[in-house]
């Protein structure tokens, strides 16, 4: 999926811990995704979100700990 599909069909925007600074948001798929704006989990809709869906993606929290790729090379 490329950027532009994901930013579509995204939810970040209506995540609990989302706060919008103009960030980009499909946090799941930039890397190096982390916002600068966000710090505090608040609550997450990841594993409802049709990108993390279609992609099949496994992680959560991508707006503070990184990109679906980047949390998979973390560990």
């Amino acid at each position: 999926m490329d950027k532009k599909q994901a930013i579509g069909l995204c939810l970040c925007g209506m995540c609990p811990s989302f706060i919008d600074c103009k960030e980009e948001i499909a946090f799941c798929i930039i890397e190096h995704g982390v916002s600068t704006c966000i710090k505090k989990e608040q609550g997450c809709l990841c594993p409802g979100c049709p990108v993390q869906a279609e992609e099949d993606f496994q992680h959560v929290y991508y707006c503070i700990r990184g990109s679906e790729s980047e949390q998979s090379h973390a560990r």
